[in-house]
């Protein structure tokens, strides 16, 4: 009996250690108009329709991810909420380790790691309109956030899902600006 509840402590304990961060769930909270999207190994894959080795090589240490976009046009998210996010992801034990710019959009890179095994990397992807989160279950070489950012973005299926998210929150706009109008 012993042993089974310990190994039940054990097994409870790993969970809680490889959960993805609390901010990214309570920023999915707050704006419940938010898009997210989970991803595991395997589905990781699948967006790899060209069989590149690189991209392969690239996720090839992410057990899970959550992908989240915030649509920013509401107002409702400026740059005070941006920095309160990247303080919330401190307090969380990440550790900012790389700010870059890619495609016109801001990279900001965290790693949660506990005796030298990289736990967690929060990769934020910010520009005018729109605030990305891919909250990782492990970990990426960083200089090539970019590269899994654009997979993903590109991606036919998931890129369909981000347009049919922007249109519909553009059309809820127009629809609200035309009942003010009258």
């Amino acid at each position: 009996m012993k042993k089974f509840i310990l190994a039940a402590i054990c097994i409870f304990s790993s969970v809680t250690l490889w959960a993805q961060a609390k901010t990214t769930d309570a920023l999915q909270k707050q704006f419940d108009t938010s898009l997210s999207l989970y991803f595991y190994k395997n589905t990781l894959r699948m967006l790899n329709q060209t069989e590149n080795k690189e991209f392969d090589e690239l996720i090839k240490d992410i057990e899970k991810m959550k992908f989240l976009m915030v649509d920013k046009t509401s107002g409702n998210f400026g740059s005070n909420e941006y920095k309160k996010l990247m303080k919330d992801y401190q307090e969380e034990q990440y550790e900012s380790i790389m700010t870059s710019r890619y495609q016109g959009r801001n990279f900001d890179i965290y790693v949660k790691d506990k005796k030298g095994s990289s736990l967690g990397t929060i990769v934020l992807v910010n520009d005018s309109t729109s605030l990305f989160v891919l909250d990782m279950i492990g970990t990426i070489d960083v200089t090539k956030a970019g590269t899994l950012f654009a997979t993903i973005d590109e991606s036919a299926d998931i890129g369909k899902k981000i347009r049919s998210f922007m249109d519909r929150k553009n059309k809820k706009n127009e629809d609200k600006e035309d009942k003010s109008d009258h």
